[in-house]
């Protein structure tokens, strides 16, 4: 007796490996997270990210252009905000001639069909690190969610494309779309980090940006690791307040949170592929641990597997040039 069926007929050579395929990634899945900083001709690496640097608008529009000539359809953008700027109540992310603000028009004006997103939290303006109001040691929902509709407003006034809503407040998603209709903004979308978790892989992105909490945690806003079902609730929420697009925050732990929500909603799912992620693939490539570009690829395509249509990571410009 013969078996029948013998899977191995369909992984004989990379055509037909190729012609059977469930899961293809391009260069289109990708958004590349950038971090902006104030000054003219700053480069700064940082440390905890190989790679990766902080960077001047001068050369963030020679970064922009790279980028697009690379296929590269979509940034993140997030800002460096000078520690004499930031104040418990985010005044500085209001400001129309801000950091972000003067980014996103930059980037509009260098490449006008690149999809601009922006971050949307009080963490990298605040005088305590966390993404609301502090009162008492307890960060406030509702004024938060106040300031953070007037700095998604700010943010699709100088040219957003999307707005990325990444502070886990109750209710923020349909405050900001509220806000947007109403000063005419219809065609601005959001993207909402639906399931953000209190994850310890976020350590070199508070790095990136100094704006790790000044006391306590953030447990108390994003959500527990252990929860499951939660995440659901979070994001079918927040698409019946408007979102366009949902995201699941960190990427390669939650593969089961990003095919849960998948085989939940229509909209457009976005994993990010977060910081501590990306320097221990990094760190174990440098060891000779790991072969680099084997492993991301994996890691990218992993992505897709479990459902999501957009992936935000450090290695875009990377796997765009493999892609290519």
């Amino acid at each position: 007796m013969h078996p029948n069926q013998r899977n191995r007929r369909l992984r004989q050579s990379p055509a037909i490996r190729q012609l059977v395929s469930e899961s293809q990634l391009t260069v289109n899945d990708m958004m590349l997270p950038l971090f902006v900083t104030e000054g003219t001709q700053v480069k700064e690496p940082i440390s905890a990210m190989p790679g990766c640097y902080r960077l001047s608008l001068d050369l963030l529009q020679e970064e922009v252009k790279s980028v697009s000539d690379m296929g590269i359809k979509a940034l993140l953008l997030f800002v460096m905000v000078d520690d004499a700027l930031k104040d418990n109540k985010g005044t500085e992310a209001l400001n129309p001639e801000g950091l972000m603000q003067r980014a996103v028009r930059k980037v509009k004006t260098t490449t006008p069909e690149m999809v601009v997103m922006t971050d949307v939290a009080l963490d990298p303006y605040s005088s305590y690190g966390h993404d609301g109001i502090v009162e008492k040691g307890k960060i406030l929902n509702d004024p938060t969610v106040e300031v953070l509709a007037q700095m998604a407003l700010s943010h699709a006034q100088a040219g957003a494309d999307f707005v990325a809503p990444s502070d886990m407040m109750d209710g923020r998603i349909q405050k900001i779309r509220t806000v947007l209709e109403s000063a005419g903004l219809t065609d601005t979308g959001i993207m909402s980090y639906s399931a953000k978790y209190a994850s310890a892989f976020y350590g070199p992105f508070r790095e990136a940006l100094d704006s790790a909490p000044g006391f306590g945690d953030k447990k108390t806003y994003q959500m527990d690791p252990a929860n499951r079902l939660e995440a659901l609730t979070e994001t079918l929420r927040d698409i019946e307040e408007g979102a366009d697009m949902v995201m699941v925050k960190p990427g390669l732990a939650y593969l089961d949170i990003i095919r849960d929500i998948r085989e939940n909603v229509e909209v457009p799912i976005a994993a990010y592929q977060v910081s501590g992620e990306y320097a221990m693939l990094k760190a174990a490539a440098d060891k000779g641990w790991l072969d680099h570009d084997a492993v991301m690829m994996e890691q990218l395509l992993a992505f897709k597997r479990a459902g999501a249509n957009l992936i935000a990571t450090y290695h875009a410009k990377e796997a765009a040039q493999l892609l290519a």
